[in-house]
């Protein structure tokens, strides 16, 4: 009880609005977030003006951003208005610490995105890993984890 009531006293305290994840995740808008979905501390998803899903049985790591605006090009007058893209996780994806997942991205389901990998605008496969290589370049292995998937669906 002493418990449930510090952490609303800290959600109150830093502004947020309480959810089931983490005291430091903060949520904005109205994402779709489905069952037994897994978001780390220092995690944002934003999700005003466009809609944000993330699928069963996911798991996002801790400093992860998940946004689905953009304002860069108002910011520097190239625009008047902020873009606001969708963006879609699927099922049994996991994306990696200090990751960021921005408007107009769709990730596949079995797919995991490696630490630090930042997408906007792609279409990441099914069953897809994802990672930078040591140059920074982006390194997408579709069907990397098909087999895995393949065996899993047999015993579901």
């Amino acid at each position: 009880m002493i418990k449930k009531l510090l952490r609303k006293i800290l959600v109150w305290i830093i502004d947020n609005k309480d959810n089931p994840y983490h005291p430091f995740v903060w949520i904005s808008g109205e994402p779709i977030i489905e069952k037994d979905v897994y978001i780390g501390g220092f995690s944002e998803v934003y999700a005003k003006g466009a809609t944000v899903f993330i699928g069963s049985d996911s798991d996002i790591a801790s400093f992860v951003v998940i946004n689905c605006a953009d304002s860069h090009n108002r910011t520097v007058q190239k625009s008047l208005v902020v873009q606001k893209r969708d963006i879609y996780i699927g099922k049994h994806v996991f994306v990696g610490s200090h990751s960021g997942i921005f408007g107009g991205t769709k990730i596949g389901h079995h797919s995991v995105i490696g630490a630090g990998v930042i997408l906007k605008n792609i279409e990441i496969p099914p069953c897809s890993l994802v990672y930078k290589d040591n140059k920074g370049k982006l390194i997408i292995r579709k069907d990397y984890y098909k087999k895995d998937y393949e065996f899993a669906k047999k015993y579901d």
